[in-house]
């Protein structure tokens, strides 16, 4: 398995609370760390359809969190675009 409890509280340490995991920066920077992964497997894997789909789901679900966080409060968005390396 590829994201274990440590990885998680390690990313939720990183970026924002370790005991607030709902917060929308460390829901981004998880789906981010997924993302980092799905795309690595299906440089390897070309035709796993199903992984590509979780990947697209993915994509807009962190999306959407972006765009809320840009909506309600743009420097907490600005800093956690600049922190994952997140182009927009």
């Amino acid at each position: 398995m590829y994201l274990t409890k440590e990885i998680k509280a390690e990313i939720f340490a990183k970026h924002g609370e370790a005991t607030n995991t709902g917060k929308s920066e460390s829901q981004i920077a998880l789906f981010t760390f997924r993302i980092s992964h799905l795309t690595e497997h299906l440089k390897k894997n070309r035709h796993d359809f199903n992984t590509e789909r979780s990947l697209v789901l993915l994509v807009g679900k962190r999306r959407s969190l972006l765009d809320y966080l840009k909506k309600t409060e743009i420097n907490r968005y600005r800093e956690i675009i600049k922190e994952l390396n997140i182009r927009k």
